[in-house]
């Protein structure tokens, strides 16, 4: 995975984790692994979001939802 020197989290899910204990975790884990998929879709093809190069391997063609079933219950994912 790609470190970016940007990439904070919101600080409405940090006041959450805060005020209610761990009940915000699991859209924590959603908000940080759709971020991580987005990071290794941009390295794979080559370019950011609406950008275009000569090397580009492929094309990204937006995301589709799918839901794990987790200890922590069911979470939806943005899959490329």
């Amino acid at each position: 995975m790609i470190y970016q020197k940007d990439f904070t989290l919101p600080a409405e899910l940090l006041e959450q984790i805060a005020e209610q204990g761990f009940d915000p975790i699991p859209e924590l884990l959603r908000v940080m692994m759709n971020s991580a998929m987005r990071i290794e879709r941009q390295k794979y093809l080559g370019v950011g979001p609406y950008e275009r190069s000569q090397e580009n391997r492929a094309h990204a063609n937006g995301f589709k939802p799918k839901t794990v079933k987790t200890r922590m219950g069911n979470i939806t994912f943005d899959i490329s």
